[in-house]
């Protein structure tokens, strides 16, 4: 039984620790991406290591040089440019440029008998109701994009701040990394195989989440964005990220914005371009999801679609946009500690038997 100065150790222990986590949290998502990249890219910082004759600082220089490059730069291009598009598409709805009742008229009009009926029964087809729904739900959506960039305007030197100190974070993690994780490792109170199992399952899990999540998302939104160029619709690059955030629901993926899309192409005439555009999303968009996904991931973290929605769900509502890598990666982690308990109870038991 701990005595007492082992029992106040651990409540200093805890405290401190909590104080820390409190004073790094205005930080939390600087330290949240650092970290996802410092693992992510690990792999490369360390081939580059052993090219250079294990010289750590260099390497780590060089894989943050890479970092900039091939993530930082392009995602802060597009940022800018999702941002002016929002804007434009906010004054192109203020203007009534988008005539969303005769796009219903249509949809109506091409629709069976059938299907006419049961959106009668269910009060869909007062057009002018769903009209000035459909307008308010845009308009509120574009304007919140548009407040976002007139906010990142403002707040330029938080954004320069944050992302100074969160490559500052990643230039240490890359080059001290694996002596940091062998301090957390030894410091953690599991047994040599729980640790074990939980640091290779929690870098597994990390990698996994990325490319099943975020790398499959950009592949179909830029695929979609692609696609919605060439059609020459309105803010392609507007819709091509909301292809990237819808592809994270299972189940509809990105085919939420596609889908109903290709419909106003059909029902307004635009056959060919419909056609163009259903097939895209199929053979194309679609096969990213069912073919590429499994094979960035692997079996190893596979889980369940529904637990993917729901965490997916749960974290942005918790955390905002940070929260659809922290959700999936949390219900992942869940399932892999459980997994791992499961295991070390079942060898324990079968220790103990003899068998």
């Amino acid at each position: 039984m701990p005595n007492l100065e082992d029992k106040t150790f651990l409540w200093l222990l805890a405290a401190v620790s909590a104080a820390f986590a409190w004073i790094l949290w205005p930080f939390y998502g600087v330290v949240l991406w650092g970290t996802v990249l410092a693992i992510v890219f690990a792999p490369v910082n360390r081939r580059l290591s052993r090219s250079m004759r294990n010289r750590r600082t260099l390497a780590a220089l060089v894989t943050l040089l890479i970092i900039v490059v091939i993530v930082i730069l392009p995602l802060t291009l597009i940022v800018a440019a999702l941002l002016r598009e929002a804007s434009g598409l906010y004054q192109w709805i203020q203007s009534g440029g988008l005539n969303l009742g005769r796009f219903f008229q249509q949809v109506m009009d091409a629709l069976p008998e059938w299907a006419a009926s049961l959106l009668d029964r269910a009060g869909l087809t007062n057009i002018g109701a769903v009209q000035e729904q459909l307008s308010s739900g845009l308009l509120r959506g574009s304007q919140f994009l548009a407040a976002q960039a007139i906010n990142i305007g403002q707040n330029t030197l938080d954004f320069i701040v944050g992302l100074f100190v969160m490559l500052y974070l990643l230039f240490f993690l890359l080059r001290d990394g694996e002596e940091l994780s062998m301090r957390i490792k030894e410091a953690i109170p599991l047994r040599e195989e729980q640790r074990r199992a939980l640091f290779n399952k929690f870098a597994l899990v990390i990698r996994a989440t990325i490319r099943g999540t975020v790398v499959v998302a950009v592949l179909q939104g830029a695929l979609g964005g692609l696609i919605f160029w060439f059609l020459d619709i309105h803010a392609p690059l507007l819709w091509g990220v909301l292809m990237a955030f819808a592809s994270l629901l299972p189940a509809v993926g990105s085919g939420l914005v596609w889908w109903p899309a290709a419909i106003y192409f059909l029902v307004s005439g635009s056959v060919w371009q419909g056609i163009v555009l259903i097939a895209f999303g199929m053979l194309v968009i679609g096969v990213v999801d069912n073919l590429i996904r499994p094979i960035l991931v692997g079996q190893d973290t596979k889980i369940p679609d529904y637990v993917v929605l729901i965490s997916t769900l749960g974290g942005i509502a918790t955390l905002g946009l940070n929260g659809f890598v922290i959700g999936p990666m949390i219900a992942a982690m869940f399932i892999a500690v459980w997994d791992i308990f499961s295991a070390s109870r079942t060898a324990r038991e079968r220790k103990s038997t003899g068998r």
